[in-house]
């Protein structure tokens, strides 16, 4: 089958190319899917900068979300899987014409998505998910601070946000994306930096009660400035590039908290309330409150330019890739 395949760890992504791999088995508990499509997150580029949390020894095939239709059944799967539309990935194997993943960890792909839509579905949403509802605790009616609003996770972010009833203000760095944060009905849309004052007038100086970063950096360094009283800053990543440091008096002061999200851990650690968090997240699915948006969908073959895409900053929502 063809892949793309990181070869070594580079921070230009230069050594990740079309490769021709063997087909994987599934095991015991898994399935082998038909890859239609899978998305490109941030975690995938980092994996293959060696600057992520998981480190896999190359060479590997990144991707942690695809679609597709499973076309085999390891043992103690039922063969009446096979066929079946799903969505779901695991924590590498996507960029690929085939992936192997547990049975448990896809769901059916929802009618009338199409597979890119699918495929940038499950990391984004659980992020947003477990970063308002079971990290931050968001309330109808507080007021939530959303960074890097116009991508794939930061629009799931603000569609959750407000499925939840809370005041959504939206920080993206161009026009453009600004002009889809309103399409997509944040409350208020502002440029990413100088946010400050903005933010302290519309909320007649109380500030955020949740800020939702995958920023970092100067972003994470204003937003201390604007958080409310018993507040929760989340910590989601640093696409900025730099991971920022706080003095402990500033949140002791200001009575807030400053909390670390990690989606897919926290799955694994509390089995249950992962299942929870699924259930959750495709009910809101299918409800019509939860949609990706797809950017740009690529061939295979220009895998390593829908990474670029992304690291560039260049996409609104998601970028996907595509078999043929």
């Amino acid at each position: 089958m063809r892949a793309l395949l990181c070869h070594a760890l580079t921070e230009d992504l230069s050594a990740v190319g079309l490769a021709e791999v063997p087909t994987p088995t599934p095991a015991p508990g898994e399935v082998l899917v038909r890859v239609r499509a899978a998305s490109v997150n941030f975690p995938d580029i980092l994996m293959c900068q060696g600057l992520y949390q998981f480190r896999p020894d190359p060479p590997f095939i990144p991707g942690i979300d695809f679609a597709g239709e499973i076309v085999e059944a390891g043992e103690g799967v039922s063969p009446e899987t096979i066929g079946r539309a799903v969505m779901g990935g695991a924590r590498l194997g996507g960029f690929a014409e085939y992936a192997v993943a547990t049975a448990s960890s896809l769901d059916p792909k929802p009618e009338g998505w199409s597979f890119a839509e699918a495929a940038a579905f499950p990391a984004a949403a659980l992020t947003a998910y477990v970063a308002l509802v079971r990290r931050a605790q968001i309330q109808s009616g507080e007021t939530l601070l959303v960074h890097g609003a116009a991508g794939g996770v930061g629009l799931a972010t603000v569609s959750l946000g407000l499925a939840l009833g809370a005041r959504v203000i939206a920080c993206a760095s161009t026009p453009q994306k600004r002009d889809v944060l309103k399409a997509f009905g944040a409350h208020e849309v502002l440029p990413s930096n100088g946010f400050r004052e903005q933010v302290l007038a519309l909320t007649g100086g109380k500030g955020a009660d949740v800020v939702f970063d995958p920023v970092g950096g100067d972003v994470f360094d204003e937003s201390l400035r604007v958080m409310a009283f018993d507040g929760r800053l989340l910590v989601i990543g640093f696409t900025s590039g730099r991971i920022a440091t706080v003095a402990s008096n500033i949140p002791l002061i200001k009575g807030f908290s400053v909390v670390g999200v990690r989606a897919g851990e926290y799955g694994r650690r509390f089995p249950s309330r992962g299942a929870e968090n699924k259930a959750a997240i495709l009910a809101l699915a299918h409800q019509g409150q939860l949609r990706p948006h797809i950017h740009q969908a690529l061939p295979l073959e220009e895998g390593v330019r829908a990474m670029k895409l992304l690291q560039e900053r260049a996409v609104i929502g998601k970028a996907a890739i595509v078999m043929a």
